[in-house]
């Protein structure tokens, strides 16, 4: 792969597409090529399979249809969009990956992370990314900002309850995946980007 793999993470509401646009700019700055890209979606089918994922009427979805139904988005991701534009040579910034699901799925669903893992793993080939930014905020906080905006998909509105859970999650996984960065999403938005710029700095390309 000649391109470079960012992907930015964390709780519902937690600034990630801002932020990836900032970073965008930064590198289109630079001279860089960008593409913004988001899961579940990315792609025309994979924006598909996202309306019927987060869809408010869909409340009888199978725990287990949902995260089949996330590997499937990802799996047309990757290989229609990902990896082409990675071998071209552009940055590619992602708001969501496979932790998301490890997280939402594995642990607030409690369906396991390894057998969200293993389904994942086949998905995406064993894609990895090159950056990991995960944007720590208390999910309460961030989920009200959330919902403040446009009042939430399927999945955010679950009970506060859920949303703990998949941000225990998150800093469970953290830990057995040292390439993440966890970033203090709690504050204003110039102190974090500029702790982002210093990261993204050092990142070889």
């Amino acid at each position: 792969m000649k391109g470079l793999f960012i992907v930015i993470e964390g709780p519902d509401g937690s600034g990630k597409s801002t932020m990836a646009k900032m970073i965008g700019d930064y590198f289109q700055s630079k001279g860089k090529e960008i593409e913004f890209t988001r899961e579940p979606g990315g792609t025309a089918i994979s924006e598909k399979i996202r309306e019927i994922i987060l869809d408010k009427n869909n409340i009888e979805m199978d725990y287990k249809t949902e995260a089949l139904l996330y590997a499937a988005a990802r799996a047309q991701h990757v290989n229609e969009k990902i990896i082409p534009c990675l071998k071209s040579g552009k940055i590619v910034i992602s708001e969501r990956f496979v932790y998301s699901s490890l997280v939402y799925q594995g642990i607030g669903r409690k369906l396991g992370i390894n057998e969200i893992k293993t389904i994942n793993d086949f998905a995406t080939s064993g894609l990895q990314p090159d950056l990991v930014l995960f944007f720590d905020i208390n999910p309460k906080k961030a989920l009200q900002r959330k919902l403040g905006i446009n009042g939430g998909d399927r999945l955010e509105n679950e009970n506060i309850s859920f949303h703990n859970l998949v941000y225990e999650g998150y800093r469970k996984i953290i830990e057995y995946y040292p390439n993440i960065i966890i970033i203090d999403a709690s504050r204003s938005i110039e102190e974090i980007f500029l702790d982002v710029k210093n990261i993204i700095e050092n990142v070889k390309f």
